[in-house]
């Protein structure tokens, strides 16, 4: 393993090097993409094994012991929301490939593409803060890019809200790290763990704070979430894909990781409670004010961020189990929706409802993708979000939290409710206003590229099988918790090698 960990930061800045020199090229950039995704992938399923098997695994760069040198280190949680997010990126570069090539806009795409893997990878497997700053910054440069790929106005607008906001955190996530580093005299997590027993009580809930906050606004959670629902709609869709599956979650993991770390008597749970019941209500309301596909799904990202601040919240084995679950299964299914939109988009020119209407007659494979999707994302039995939610609300439950409880249950139905207008506007009944592509398109069936098609079921795939394979998952999830609320022998002892 002390060659694996490295290597999945590495290989998809090499892969990016590569596409960049291939640039000439489309077809080799997309071959490297897929070859540098598929190795991560296996390489990610590799490192689960071993962890599940043997416990948490820390490589030490250049063979600097910690706190002094950069750590990777791969526990239960890192390793099992790593395996599935670059699952999901292969998944949507494969889609990307698939697209006309308007879509996929300029020839810089794909390493653009894998170097926001390697940020995904090295946020996952750091050691540290500054290191998972650095892993932020990697993923947002490339963001910055992806996010107004194509040029247009409305994009440029967008990802200049986005820009400043992420620009504006990172000065607050570096200047906390200072303040860490100020007070605990190191920036490596499992020792500033183990020595921020002796900073004073108030310190210690103003930087808790102010990492919550931090974390919160890349989480999307509330108040901090204005951002998103005007920033991800106008990108790409394969990019809008890949930031709806990720982005936010790895703020969620980073929100868990530091929180249970630094507050092991769970300090705060209250307020994380309170934010968890917030993002959940006002991402909800949000989603049923729309009148557009990808908006309601951008405002859905919101909602079901506040399931896993709720298992959080709860602060026992069973609560954050839940939210680490409630993760695996919302990296694919989120994504494979916005696939899905992307779908309805290249066969009709929009996404906007009052456009659309009849497309399962004229596209039963597009219908079938979004309810598969819809119905887990809605929590409906026996699908991926059901298991999910049955876990996070039996752990309320058990805690006593009756009223973040009773709200995550009535912001089930809606969502529901919100799912079933897209289905009855987009796949039921007639459009109010011709589509754009309508008259392009004929009266026959409507079909994207097949490729696309491919992407899309295979995601649609990976949360069914996160359904199929639930108690083995759940079980895996219940381990990462007990390591993340016990952290000395899983994660602190193998860093500082005691």
């Amino acid at each position: 393993m002390n060659l694996v960990l490295p290597l999945l930061v590495v290989l998809p800045i090499f892969g990016a090097g590569l596409s960049m020199a291939l640039w000439r090229s489309v077809p080799l950039q997309q071959i490297v993409g897929v070859a540098v995704l598929a190795a991560s992938v296996a390489l990610s399923v590799a490192m689960t094994v071993h962890v599940a098997a043997h416990g948490a695994v820390a490589v030490h760069i250049g063979g600097w012991a910690a706190p002094v040198g950069i750590t990777l280190v791969a526990d239960l949680f890192a390793s099992l929301l790593l395996t599935v997010s670059l699952v999901t990126v292969l998944g949507v570069f494969v889609y990307a490939v698939g697209q006309p090539r308007a879509d996929k806009g300029a020839y810089y795409f794909h390493a653009l593409y894998l170097v926001l893997t390697a940020g995904v990878s090295g946020a996952f497997l750091t050691g540290d803060l500054f290191n998972l700053f650095v892993a932020f910054e990697i993923m947002l440069s490339a963001s910055y890019v992806l996010i107004t790929l194509g040029g247009r106005a409305e994009q440029v607008r967008a990802g200049m809200t986005y820009i400043v906001i992420n620009l504006l955190a990172s000065t607050l996530l570096v200047t906390t790290i200072g303040l860490i580093y100020a007070a605990t005299g190191s920036v490596n997590m499992a020792d500033v763990a183990v020595r921020f027993a002796d900073v004073p009580d108030g310190m210690q809930m103003a930087l808790g704070a102010l990492l919550l906050v931090t974390f919160g606004i890349k989480a999307a959670i509330f108040p901090l979430f204005f951002w998103l629902p005007d920033s991800y709609p106008t990108a790409p869709v394969a990019v809008t894909a890949v930031f709806a599956g990720l982005l936010t979650k790895i703020g969620v993991y980073a929100i868990i990781r530091t929180q249970t770390l630094l507050f092991p008597d769970g300090g705060g749970a209250t307020i994380v409670l309170v934010a968890a019941a917030l993002t959940m209500v006002f991402g909800v309301l949000g989603a049923m004010a729309q009148d557009d596909m990808k908006r309601i799904l951008s405002f859905h990202i919101i909602s079901q961020i506040g399931y896993m601040l709720f298992g959080l919240g709860l602060y026992t084995v069973s609560g954050i189990a839940a939210a680490i679950f409630f993760v695996i299964h919302q990296i694919p299914v989120k994504t494979a929706m916005f696939l899905v939109n992307g779908l309805v988009e290249t066969v009709t020119g929009t996404a906007a409802l009052h456009s659309l209407g009849g497309l399962l007659r004229r596209s039963p494979f597009i219908a079938a993708m979004f309810l598969a999707g819809a119905l887990s994302l809605a929590g409906i039995p026996p699908l991926s979000g059901f298991f999910g939610k049955i876990a996070l609300i039996e752990a309320g439950f058990a805690r006593e939290a009756w009223v973040v409880t009773g709200i995550s249950i009535a912001v089930s139905v809606l969502t529901l409710f919100s799912m079933t207008k897209i289905w009855s506007a987009v796949f039921w009944g007639e459009p109010a206003e011709e589509p754009p592509l309508a008259s392009a398109r004929g009266t026959g069936p409507l079909r994207a590229p097949a490729l696309m098609n491919v992407a899309t079921m295979a995601l649609v795939a990976v949360t069914v099988a996160v359904a199929i394979f639930a108690q083995p998952l759940w079980e895996l999830s219940v381990r990462a918790s007990e390591q993340l609320l016990d952290a000395g022998p899983s994660y602190i002892d193998v860093v500082l090698s005691r």
